[in-house]
C-alpha cells in the first residue's frame, strides 16, 4: 500500500503545481499569465517581473510534471521546493505560519512533501523506478 499512497501523494501534489504553473505560463486555470503575474510580481519587489513569472511557472509546471511521472524526483522536489521557499520568502512569510492570514503554513507544508518524497524515493510505481 505504500507504493499506492506514494504515488497518490505524487499525482495529486504534483498536478496542482502544474496548474499553477499553467496559471502563470498561459493564464489558464483563471491564471493571469505572464504578464499579468509579472506586473504582480514588480508590485512586490520581484524584478523583472515577465521573466521571473515565466521562470516560476516553469519551474511549477516542469517540476510538477517530473514529480507527478516520478522522473528525477530529486530534481523535481528542488524546482517545487525553491518556488515555494521563494513564496514564503516574498508573499506568505511575514504573515506569520497560518493560512488563516495568508502565512506560509500551506507552501511550508508542499515543501515538506516534496522534500519528503524526494528523500524516501517516488515509489515502484514511477518512471524513476523503470529506470533502475
Amino acid at each position: 500500500m505504500m507504493e499506492v499512497g506514494l504515488f497518490l501523494i505524487r499525482v495529486v501534489v504534483g498536478l496542482l503545481f502544474v496548474g499553477h504553473g499553467a496559471q502563470k505560463l498561459f493564464g489558464w486555470f483563471g491564471g493571469y499569465g505572464p504578464k499579468g503575474t509579472g506586473g504582480w510580481m514588480e508590485s512586490i519587489g520581484i524584478k523583472p517581473g515577465v521573466a521571473m513569472a515565466v521562470l516560476a511557472g516553469l519551474m511549477e509546471l516542469v517540476g510538477g510534471a517530473l514529480f507527478t511521472a516520478g522522473l528525477f524526483t530529486p530534481l523535481a522536489a528542488v524546482l517545487l521546493a525553491l518556488t515555494m521557499l521563494g513564496a514564503i520568502a516574498k508573499v506568505h512569510g511575514k504573515n506569520g505560519p497560518w493560512a488563516t492570514a495568508n502565512g506560509y503554513e500551506y507552501p511550508l507544508v508542499l515543501i515538506a512533501v516534496v522534500v519528503g518524497v524526494a528523500l524516501t524515493g517516488a515509489g515502484d510505481i514511477s518512471l524513476d523506478a523503470l529506470l533502475k
